[in-house]
Protein backbone atom coordinates (compact mmCIF):
# COMPACT_ATOMS: atom_id res chain seq x y z
CA UNK A 1 0.00 0.00 0.00
CA UNK A 2 1.58 3.34 -1.22
CA UNK A 3 2.11 5.90 2.17
CA UNK A 4 -0.70 8.60 2.82
CA UNK A 5 0.73 11.74 1.96
CA UNK A 6 0.75 14.45 5.14
CA UNK A 7 -1.00 17.72 4.95
CA UNK A 8 2.13 19.48 4.90
CA UNK A 9 3.52 17.33 2.00
CA UNK A 10 0.07 17.94 0.33
CA UNK A 11 0.40 21.67 1.10
CA UNK A 12 3.75 21.99 -0.38
CA UNK A 13 2.62 19.53 -3.56
CA UNK A 14 0.22 22.39 -4.49
CA UNK A 15 1.93 25.65 -3.95
CA UNK A 16 3.41 27.84 -6.29
CA UNK A 17 6.77 27.47 -6.68
CA UNK A 18 8.60 30.28 -9.01
CA UNK A 19 12.29 30.79 -10.39
CA UNK A 20 13.52 34.01 -10.73
CA UNK A 21 17.01 34.38 -13.54
CA UNK A 22 17.89 37.61 -13.15
CA UNK A 23 16.65 38.39 -9.67
CA UNK A 24 18.54 41.09 -8.83
CA UNK A 25 17.94 43.34 -11.73
CA UNK A 26 15.14 46.34 -12.03
CA UNK A 27 12.36 43.73 -12.71
CA UNK A 28 13.70 40.93 -10.77
CA UNK A 29 13.48 42.33 -7.39
CA UNK A 30 10.02 43.16 -8.23
CA UNK A 31 8.69 39.94 -9.54
CA UNK A 32 10.43 38.66 -5.98
CA UNK A 33 8.69 41.31 -4.24
CA UNK A 34 4.88 40.38 -5.67
CA UNK A 35 5.50 36.32 -5.55
CA UNK A 36 6.52 36.51 -2.36
CA UNK A 37 3.66 38.87 -0.83
CA UNK A 38 1.58 35.68 -1.68
CA UNK A 39 1.61 33.18 0.99
CA UNK A 40 1.09 30.31 -2.00
CA UNK A 41 4.29 30.80 -3.63
CA UNK A 42 7.49 29.74 -2.85
CA UNK A 43 10.54 31.59 -4.92
CA UNK A 44 13.72 30.69 -5.94
CA UNK A 45 16.29 33.80 -6.81
CA UNK A 46 18.98 33.21 -9.44
CA UNK A 47 21.96 35.59 -9.74
CA UNK A 48 25.56 35.43 -10.14
CA UNK A 49 25.68 37.94 -6.98
CA UNK A 50 23.27 38.48 -4.19
CA UNK A 51 21.51 41.77 -3.58
CA UNK A 52 22.84 44.02 -0.41
CA UNK A 53 19.28 43.50 0.84
CA UNK A 54 17.71 40.00 0.02
CA UNK A 55 14.34 39.21 0.75
CA UNK A 56 13.77 38.20 4.17
CA UNK A 57 11.42 35.77 4.04
CA UNK A 58 11.02 32.09 4.36
CA UNK A 59 9.52 31.31 1.22
CA UNK A 60 12.94 32.18 -0.50
CA UNK A 61 16.00 30.94 -1.57
CA UNK A 62 18.78 32.35 -3.19
CA UNK A 63 21.26 30.42 -5.56
CA UNK A 64 24.31 32.63 -6.78
CA UNK A 65 24.80 30.84 -10.34
CA UNK A 66 27.09 31.16 -13.69
CA UNK A 67 24.72 30.22 -16.14
CA UNK A 68 27.43 30.97 -18.54
CA UNK A 69 28.66 27.77 -17.12
CA UNK A 70 26.78 24.46 -18.09
CA UNK A 71 29.01 22.51 -14.57
CA UNK A 72 27.83 25.45 -12.24
CA UNK A 73 24.05 25.54 -13.30
CA UNK A 74 23.63 21.75 -13.83
CA UNK A 75 25.09 21.53 -10.28
CA UNK A 76 23.01 24.24 -8.46
CA UNK A 77 19.91 23.95 -10.36
CA UNK A 78 19.06 20.35 -11.31
CA UNK A 79 17.61 19.39 -8.09
CA UNK A 80 14.89 22.32 -8.11
CA UNK A 81 12.02 19.54 -8.99
CA UNK A 82 9.16 21.41 -7.76
CA UNK A 83 9.30 24.69 -9.78
CA UNK A 84 6.49 25.27 -11.31
CA UNK A 85 7.03 28.52 -13.20
CA UNK A 86 10.27 30.05 -14.92
CA UNK A 87 10.53 33.84 -14.95
CA UNK A 88 13.91 34.55 -17.66
CA UNK A 89 14.23 38.26 -16.91
CA UNK A 90 17.98 37.99 -17.30
CA UNK A 91 20.72 38.85 -20.06
CA UNK A 92 24.56 38.91 -20.53
CA UNK A 93 25.72 42.33 -21.94
CA UNK A 94 29.41 40.87 -22.08
CA UNK A 95 29.58 41.83 -25.84
CA UNK A 96 28.08 44.26 -28.18
CA UNK A 97 24.05 44.10 -28.53
CA UNK A 98 22.83 41.38 -30.78
CA UNK A 99 26.68 40.67 -32.09
CA UNK A 100 26.91 36.60 -32.94
CA UNK A 101 29.04 36.46 -29.53
CA UNK A 102 25.80 38.13 -27.85
CA UNK A 103 23.01 35.81 -29.44
CA UNK A 104 25.51 32.42 -28.36
CA UNK A 105 26.09 33.68 -24.92
CA UNK A 106 22.59 34.37 -24.08
CA UNK A 107 21.61 31.27 -25.75
CA UNK A 108 23.71 29.40 -24.02
CA UNK A 109 22.80 30.69 -21.09
CA UNK A 110 18.87 29.75 -21.61
CA UNK A 111 20.16 26.30 -22.59
CA UNK A 112 22.11 25.27 -19.55
CA UNK A 113 19.17 26.69 -17.31
CA UNK A 114 16.48 24.97 -18.95
CA UNK A 115 18.72 21.56 -19.68
CA UNK A 116 19.10 21.71 -15.90
CA UNK A 117 15.48 22.27 -14.82
CA UNK A 118 13.25 20.48 -17.41
CA UNK A 119 14.11 16.57 -16.86
CA UNK A 120 12.90 17.05 -12.84
CA UNK A 121 10.41 19.82 -12.77
CA UNK A 122 7.79 17.52 -13.78
CA UNK A 123 4.83 20.27 -12.36
CA UNK A 124 6.14 23.00 -14.21
CA UNK A 125 3.05 25.12 -15.93
CA UNK A 126 4.67 28.01 -17.49
CA UNK A 127 7.48 29.99 -19.04
CA UNK A 128 7.52 33.63 -19.11
CA UNK A 129 10.56 35.16 -21.13
CA UNK A 130 11.13 38.91 -20.72
CA UNK A 131 12.75 40.32 -23.98
CA UNK A 132 12.01 44.07 -25.07
CA UNK A 133 10.79 46.58 -27.31
CA UNK A 134 13.87 45.79 -29.59
CA UNK A 135 11.99 43.48 -30.76
CA UNK A 136 10.47 45.48 -33.68
CA UNK A 137 13.39 47.38 -34.54
CA UNK A 138 16.83 46.92 -36.39
CA UNK A 139 18.82 49.55 -34.64
CA UNK A 140 20.68 50.52 -37.78
CA UNK A 141 17.17 51.05 -39.60
CA UNK A 142 15.50 54.39 -40.52
CA UNK A 143 16.45 57.56 -38.12
CA UNK A 144 13.24 59.06 -36.16
CA UNK A 145 11.66 61.69 -38.17
CA UNK A 146 10.96 59.08 -40.45
CA UNK A 147 7.25 57.45 -40.62
CA UNK A 148 5.84 56.87 -37.14
CA UNK A 149 4.51 53.49 -36.56
CA UNK A 150 2.70 51.92 -32.64
CA UNK A 151 4.36 48.88 -32.81
CA UNK A 152 1.90 46.07 -31.73
CA UNK A 153 2.80 41.79 -30.87
CA UNK A 154 1.62 41.47 -34.72
CA UNK A 155 4.48 43.07 -36.10
CA UNK A 156 6.99 41.00 -37.91
CA UNK A 157 10.30 40.88 -36.79
CA UNK A 158 12.64 43.38 -37.64
CA UNK A 159 15.41 42.77 -40.83
CA UNK A 160 18.50 43.60 -41.36
CA UNK A 161 20.25 42.72 -38.35
CA UNK A 162 20.87 40.20 -35.29
CA UNK A 163 18.51 40.16 -32.22
CA UNK A 164 19.56 37.94 -29.29
CA UNK A 165 15.44 38.52 -28.57
CA UNK A 166 14.23 36.09 -31.84
CA UNK A 167 17.48 33.93 -30.46
CA UNK A 168 15.62 33.02 -27.05
CA UNK A 169 11.96 32.77 -28.55
CA UNK A 170 13.22 30.21 -30.98
CA UNK A 171 14.93 28.35 -28.25
CA UNK A 172 11.93 27.93 -26.09
CA UNK A 173 9.70 27.03 -29.27
CA UNK A 174 11.99 24.31 -29.69
CA UNK A 175 12.70 23.16 -25.99
CA UNK A 176 9.62 23.32 -24.63
CA UNK A 177 8.04 21.43 -28.03
CA UNK A 178 4.57 22.07 -27.08
CA UNK A 179 4.64 20.55 -23.86
CA UNK A 180 4.56 23.77 -21.53
CA UNK A 181 3.24 26.45 -21.77
CA UNK A 182 5.28 29.67 -22.79
CA UNK A 183 4.51 33.69 -22.77
CA UNK A 184 6.64 36.75 -23.67
CA UNK A 185 6.91 40.13 -21.97
CA UNK A 186 8.38 42.96 -24.13
CA UNK A 187 8.88 46.10 -21.81
CA UNK A 188 9.88 49.59 -23.27
CA UNK A 189 12.46 51.38 -21.14
CA UNK A 190 12.11 50.03 -17.39
CA UNK A 191 11.77 52.39 -14.39
CA UNK A 192 13.22 50.90 -11.09
CA UNK A 193 15.85 50.30 -8.88
CA UNK A 194 18.74 48.38 -8.84
CA UNK A 195 22.45 47.72 -8.01
CA UNK A 196 23.18 45.19 -10.92
CA UNK A 197 21.00 46.31 -13.81
CA UNK A 198 22.65 47.17 -17.19
CA UNK A 199 20.46 49.45 -18.52
CA UNK A 200 19.89 51.66 -14.95
CA UNK A 201 17.95 54.65 -16.56
CA UNK A 202 16.41 55.67 -13.30
CA UNK A 203 20.33 55.26 -11.58
CA UNK A 204 21.79 56.94 -14.05
CA UNK A 205 19.72 59.78 -13.67
CA UNK A 206 19.97 59.88 -10.36
CA UNK A 207 23.70 60.26 -10.11
CA UNK A 208 23.64 62.65 -12.78
CA UNK A 209 21.56 64.98 -10.60
CA UNK A 210 23.24 64.63 -7.92
CA UNK A 211 26.06 65.07 -9.16
CA UNK A 212 25.10 68.13 -11.05
CA UNK A 213 23.81 69.58 -7.65
CA UNK A 214 27.25 69.07 -5.97
CA UNK A 215 28.65 71.08 -8.11
CA UNK A 216 25.35 73.95 -8.84
CA UNK A 217 25.41 72.80 -12.19
CA UNK A 218 22.43 72.62 -14.55
CA UNK A 219 20.93 69.40 -14.88
CA UNK A 220 21.02 69.23 -18.88
CA UNK A 221 19.78 66.95 -21.12
CA UNK A 222 22.76 65.64 -23.55
CA UNK A 223 21.33 64.01 -27.03
CA UNK A 224 19.13 64.55 -30.30
CA UNK A 225 16.82 67.43 -30.42
CA UNK A 226 13.87 64.81 -31.80
CA UNK A 227 14.62 62.53 -28.55
CA UNK A 228 14.23 65.46 -26.59
CA UNK A 229 11.12 66.94 -27.97
CA UNK A 230 8.79 63.81 -29.18
CA UNK A 231 8.30 61.20 -26.83
CA UNK A 232 9.70 58.13 -28.79
CA UNK A 233 10.22 55.31 -26.22
CA UNK A 234 7.40 53.96 -23.52
CA UNK A 235 8.06 53.64 -20.14
CA UNK A 236 7.58 50.57 -18.37
CA UNK A 237 7.35 50.54 -14.88
CA UNK A 238 9.34 47.76 -13.08
CA UNK A 239 6.26 47.27 -11.00
CA UNK A 240 3.62 46.68 -13.78
CA UNK A 241 6.39 44.32 -15.77
CA UNK A 242 6.68 42.24 -12.75
CA UNK A 243 3.08 42.26 -12.69
CA UNK A 244 2.52 41.54 -15.97
CA UNK A 245 4.67 38.26 -15.98
CA UNK A 246 2.32 37.04 -13.25
CA UNK A 247 -0.79 37.80 -15.15
CA UNK A 248 0.61 36.23 -17.98
CA UNK A 249 1.99 32.92 -16.24
CA UNK A 250 -1.01 32.44 -13.98
CA UNK A 251 -4.52 33.77 -15.80
CA UNK A 252 -5.71 30.58 -16.91
CA UNK A 253 -7.23 32.82 -20.00
CA UNK A 254 -3.50 33.10 -21.40
CA UNK A 255 -1.23 30.85 -19.38
CA UNK A 256 -2.25 27.42 -21.26
CA UNK A 257 -1.48 29.24 -24.46
CA UNK A 258 2.16 28.70 -26.08
CA UNK A 259 3.69 31.94 -27.68
CA UNK A 260 2.04 34.85 -26.69
CA UNK A 261 3.80 37.97 -26.66
CA UNK A 262 2.51 41.17 -24.87
CA UNK A 263 3.77 44.47 -24.87
CA UNK A 264 4.49 45.91 -21.33
CA UNK A 265 4.06 49.46 -21.09
CA UNK A 266 2.98 51.98 -18.85
CA UNK A 267 0.34 53.72 -21.55
CA UNK A 268 0.04 56.61 -23.37
CA UNK A 269 -0.70 60.06 -20.57
CA UNK A 270 6.04 65.19 -22.45
CA UNK A 271 14.35 78.43 -23.02
CA UNK A 272 15.11 73.84 -22.91
CA UNK A 273 18.39 72.49 -21.02
CA UNK A 274 19.42 70.83 -24.15
CA UNK A 275 22.91 70.72 -25.33
CA UNK A 276 23.30 68.07 -28.18
CA UNK A 277 26.95 68.28 -28.15
CA UNK A 278 27.03 67.33 -24.32
CA UNK A 279 28.20 64.00 -24.05
CA UNK A 280 27.46 61.58 -20.39
CA UNK A 281 30.62 59.10 -20.66
CA UNK A 282 32.61 62.05 -21.13
CA UNK A 283 31.58 64.52 -18.34
CA UNK A 284 30.95 61.68 -15.76
CA UNK A 285 34.10 60.06 -16.79
CA UNK A 286 36.44 61.59 -14.05
CA UNK A 287 33.18 61.90 -11.27
CA UNK A 288 33.66 58.31 -9.45
CA UNK A 289 35.70 60.27 -6.79
CA UNK A 290 33.06 63.03 -6.45
CA UNK A 291 30.45 60.46 -6.02
CA UNK A 292 32.15 58.80 -3.21
CA UNK A 293 32.74 62.26 -1.23
CA UNK A 294 28.71 62.34 -2.13
CA UNK A 295 27.59 59.24 -0.52
CA UNK A 296 30.28 59.70 2.44
CA UNK A 297 28.65 63.56 3.02
CA UNK A 298 25.14 62.44 2.96
CA UNK A 299 25.72 59.19 4.53
CA UNK A 300 24.17 56.91 1.65
CA UNK A 301 25.08 53.09 1.47
CA UNK A 302 28.28 53.09 -0.37
CA UNK A 303 28.37 52.34 -3.56
CA UNK A 304 30.56 52.66 -6.83
CA UNK A 305 29.09 55.13 -10.05
CA UNK A 306 28.93 52.33 -11.64
CA UNK A 307 27.04 50.40 -9.51
CA UNK A 308 24.49 52.76 -10.50
CA UNK A 309 25.30 55.16 -13.48
CA UNK A 310 25.79 53.55 -16.97
CA UNK A 311 26.61 56.57 -18.96
CA UNK A 312 27.37 54.80 -22.15
CA UNK A 313 23.14 53.49 -22.12
CA UNK A 314 22.42 57.00 -21.43
CA UNK A 315 24.10 58.59 -24.51
CA UNK A 316 22.89 55.69 -26.69
CA UNK A 317 19.13 56.15 -25.19
CA UNK A 318 19.09 60.03 -25.58
CA UNK A 319 20.45 59.46 -29.14
CA UNK A 320 18.42 56.81 -30.16
CA UNK A 321 17.65 56.81 -34.32
CA UNK A 322 14.25 54.96 -33.96
CA UNK A 323 11.08 55.63 -32.38
CA UNK A 324 9.92 52.99 -30.32
CA UNK A 325 6.18 53.25 -29.37
CA UNK A 326 4.43 50.78 -28.36
CA UNK A 327 0.61 49.27 -28.42
CA UNK A 328 -0.92 48.21 -25.26
CA UNK A 329 -3.69 47.03 -26.68
CA UNK A 330 -3.64 43.09 -26.49
CA UNK A 331 -2.94 42.96 -23.01
CA UNK A 332 -5.69 45.43 -22.27
CA UNK A 333 -7.97 43.18 -24.38
CA UNK A 334 -7.11 40.26 -22.07
CA UNK A 335 -8.12 42.34 -19.39
CA UNK A 336 -4.33 43.47 -17.90
CA UNK A 337 -5.49 46.45 -16.18
CA UNK A 338 -2.53 47.92 -14.46
CA UNK A 339 -1.29 51.68 -15.58
CA UNK A 340 1.16 54.51 -14.45
CA UNK A 341 2.08 57.55 -16.21
CA UNK A 342 6.07 58.17 -16.77
CA UNK A 343 5.65 60.80 -14.15
CA UNK A 344 3.95 58.69 -11.56
CA UNK A 345 6.78 55.93 -12.02
CA UNK A 346 9.73 58.91 -12.14
CA UNK A 347 8.68 60.49 -9.50
CA UNK A 348 8.10 56.54 -7.25
CA UNK A 349 11.61 55.56 -8.20
CA UNK A 350 13.25 58.31 -7.16
CA UNK A 351 11.89 58.41 -3.74
CA UNK A 352 12.26 54.55 -3.37
CA UNK A 353 16.27 55.26 -4.05
CA UNK A 354 16.24 57.38 -1.55
CA UNK A 355 14.39 55.38 1.10
CA UNK A 356 16.99 52.93 0.10
CA UNK A 357 19.74 55.61 0.72
CA UNK A 358 21.03 55.20 -2.86
CA UNK A 359 21.18 58.40 -4.10
CA UNK A 360 20.39 62.43 -1.58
Amino acid sequence: MAPTETSGEAAARKKHVAIIFGVTGLVGKELAKALLSKPSWKVYGIARKPERSSPQNTNYQFISCDLSNPLDTQGKLSSLGDVTHIFWVTWASQFPLDSDECCKQNEGMLSNALRAILPNAKRLKHVSLQTGAKHYVWLGGPPIGGPKQVYNEGCPRATGGRNFYYVLEDLLREKLAGKVAWSVERPGLITGISERAFFNFMGSLCVYGSICKHFNHPFVFGGLKACWEEPYIDISDARLVAEQHIWAATNDGISSLSGQAFNAINGRNSQSLFSPELSYSKTMADRGPVWREIVAKKGLIETEMKDLANWEFLDTLFRCPLSLSLSREKADGFGFETRFTALESISYWIDTMRDHRLIP
